[in-house]
């Protein structure tokens, strides 16, 4: 069983009942006790339960509520989220652009963040908001409503003013032969000025994106280190990818 799968899991008992034990975890899910400790203790780290003597109880109501918590990884994009968060690392310089699954790591972040975000996505201010850790700095440009991020020659311009640690690319689409694609000119502009100032990348997609087409091209699947998505690495419908230079998680 996957990971993300334990952790729905255990999130999902504990809306249910309000509070999970180790033993009866470590039997629904035929693993270790200590296994169940492990992802207990990296729940309450990221602020969804809060650990006690042989388990863990619902947080309390408070303004880091990531949303309520209602579903618990439940979407497809919350699961893109929670594999997502290994990756970020405390005192990085973090570029992240537009799209709701990026909006959606921010919002399950661990609740002590720490790093600096430089974006052109204007929804993702609120919700990075919550986390007093979290330095914010919004790119000018134009701003597109449709999108809610902020494009054109002086965007692309002050993103080349940084060099971030880790870029977090939403992918609009992405094709093994093609590479990342989107469907503006703008856009894609923006997504390039941020990969050739990055030294890490990081593409998230939900799997409905793959093997699509837009028409003015990112990168070929090569030129970005990671593709994150919402199933397993080993899921058949990845497969296209293998062997394209690019890790699968």
């Amino acid at each position: 069983m996957l990971k993300e799968e334990r952790f729905d899991h255990i999130l999902t008992v504990l809306r249910d009942s309000g509070k999970v034990g180790y033993a009866p975890l470590s039997a629904d899910l035929s693993v270790s006790e200590d296994t169940i400790r492990r992802d207990i203790d990296i729940l309450s780290d990221r602020g969804l339960l809060v650990k006690v003597r042989g388990g863990a109880i619902l947080p309390a109501k408070n303004p880091l509520n990531f949303q309520d918590r209602r579903s618990y990884f439940t979407t497809e994009k919350e699961i893109i989220a929670l594999k997502t968060q290994p990756f970020i690392k405390s005192g990085q310089t973090i570029f992240m652009d537009g799209g709701t699954t990026i909006c959606e790591i921010a919002a399950h972040l661990p609740v002590h963040a720490n790093f600096r975000v430089i974006t052109n996505n204007q929804a993702l201010v609120p919700v990075l908001s919550m986390y007093k850790g979290v330095e914010i700095i919004v790119l000018g440009g134009t701003y597109n409503r449709e999108t809610q991020t902020n494009t054109g020659l002086l965007t692309c311009q002050e993103v080349g003013s940084y060099v971030a640690d880790l870029y977090l690319m939403g992918a609009c689409a992405i094709q093994y032969q093609y590479g990342i694609t989107v469907a503006t000119k703008e856009e894609g502009d923006v997504k390039q000025a941020m990969l050739k100032s990055s030294l890490q990348q990081i593409v998230v997609s939900h799997t409905d994106k793959l093997n699509s087409t837009y028409p003015f091209k990112v990168c070929d699947v090569s030129e970005v280190g990671m593709l994150i998505t919402d199933v397993a690495s080993d899921d058949k419908r990845l497969d296209d990818f293998r062997g394209s230079g690019i890790q699968l998680v």
